[in-house]
């Protein structure tokens, strides 16, 4: 089981923080993702961590804002998001799949977390 959340309103340039928090002991076993839906769209891969880490894969609208990592001791994947502009405005969510790779297709991905609201105001 998945949870997002520490999304928020915030003015274009600032950062925010989210948290996808799991259950269970198998966390470790899986890759997570983060995915963006803005309002009226389809969901979009955002970024992906690899089970121990140490590879990342990001969209290119999003490199060199936003970090994600992984903390397997605590059960929790972050998105740092820096430099945030309003496009980046909508529901986040996180999702974990069994894949050894950092997949950027929300059809790899088991199960899936709530979303939680940005909103990136200009």
């Amino acid at each position: 089981q998945l949870q997002a959340y520490g999304g928020g309103l915030v003015q274009a340039g600032g950062s925010l923080r989210l948290f996808c928090a799991a259950s269970g002991r198998t966390f470790s076993r899986y890759t997570v993702g983060w995915f963006h839906q803005a309002p009226g769209k389809e969901r979009e891969f955002v970024a992906a961590i690899s089970r121990s880490g140490g590879i990342t894969q990001y969209a290119d609208s999003v490199k060199d804002r936003f970090t994600i990592t992984r903390d397997n001791a605590k059960i929790t994947v972050y998105l740092q998001m820096n430099s945030l502009k309003p496009e980046d405005t909508g529901a986040y969510y996180c999702a974990a799949s069994p894949s050894w790779g950092t997949p950027n297709d929300e059809y790899e991905y088991d199960y899936w977390g709530q979303g939680t609201q940005v909103t990136v105001s200009s």
